[in-house]
């Protein structure tokens, strides 16, 4: 949902789910209830506790009581008919349902906080999204001759660590992302392929070499980035593993592992000219396949420059 359509809205939101769950603790059917609208207040008590997986916390985050936050889930999850989350065990977790619903909560709430800013409201920024190397090589060129064309309207790039780079939580318009999307609700039009690099410990006896294999990589510890990368233990065939795995959560992570020599890693072309790093070494890796460079957006309607956005990127790449 974009902002301009979320200015139409009424602040209390109506939420038109009507279906009936099995609760996992006990089976018991979770009744929709058919009175009070959900309001915002609701999904932002959701949200905090998806967070934290915790009601204490969640209720010191929002700065109210824990009955409070309790009373707002159990009457979000009567409105909507199903389980949100999993009390049966000694630690909160979200049901599917609630891991379904957490995006959509988040981007209600981002685009009612977005058409509110009142920094915001004579522009309409279009926020581009990635998690790790941008547009790559083009990036540069994409900033500078959007500026000249659309002054009014600000192109804004947002690094969010994240596997859709906020996307799918409604924090950006689209997103410059790098291998197969499988989210639902996106639709993605591939730009360019880059080729793989191997990321290795700069002192290393790796890094000496001209070209590296996946075999050289799997001899030792791999550093993987599982909230954001394109890289997982599938790259390597299944009788040629890594020995060892190191998982972080961000490029920045990634890098500081690598140069401390905790292992090796594996990324696209890109990001050697983009997270140039004092303690890494990139070689070329001769049999990894290729990556899809895409620009991805929610599948609705969106922010109007979008278009323009597409037709640019395209029209830069073409220039080499």
């Amino acid at each position: 949902m974009d902002a301009r359509a979320f200015r139409e809205m009424p602040i209390t939101l109506s939420l038109c789910f009507r279906r009936m769950s099995e609760e996992p603790a006990t089976g018991r059917p979770v009744e929709p209830s058919p009175g009070r609208p959900v309001e915002l207040r609701h999904l932002r008590a959701f949200l905090a506790v998806a967070d934290e997986l915790n009601i204490t916390r969640a209720a010191a985050r929002l700065r109210l009581t824990q009955p409070a936050v309790s009373r707002t889930l159990a009457a979000l999850e009567r409105h909507l008919g199903v389980r949100l989350v999993d009390r049966s065990t000694h630690h909160l977790a979200l049901t599917p349902d609630g891991v379904a619903f957490r995006d959509k909560a988040a981007a209600a709430v981002a685009a009612f906080d977005e058409a509110l800013d009142p920094g915001r409201l004579r522009t309409w920024p279009l926020r581009l999204g990635h998690a790790w190397s941008a547009f790559g090589p083009y990036t540069t060129p994409l900033l500078r001759t959007w500026q000249d064309r659309f002054p009014a309207t600000p192109l804004e790039l947002l690094r969010i660590d994240d596997r859709t780079a906020g996307l799918t939580r409604g924090e950006v318009d689209a997103a410059l992302l790098r291998g197969p999307v499988d989210a639902p609700g996106l639709v993605a039009e591939v730009l360019f392929t880059e080729v793989r690099v191997a990321a290795v410990t700069a002192d290393g006896p790796l890094a000496a070499r001209a070209s590296l294999g996946l075999a050289d990589l799997a001899a030792g510890p791999v550093v993987l980035n599982t909230v954001s990368g394109t890289t997982t233990v599938d790259l390597w065939p299944p009788h040629a593993r890594p020995a060892a795995t190191l998982t972080v959560g961000n490029t920045d992570d990634w890098l500081t592992a690598i140069a401390a020599g905790r292992g090796s890693g594996v990324s696209t072309a890109s990001t050697a000219d983009l997270h140039p790093h004092a303690g890494v070494a990139y070689v070329p890796l001769v049999d990894a396949p290729a990556v899809q460079v895409l620009l991805a957006r929610r599948d609705a309607p969106g922010h109007p420059a979008l278009p323009q956005l597409l037709a640019l990127a395209r029209e830069i790449i073409a220039r080499g």
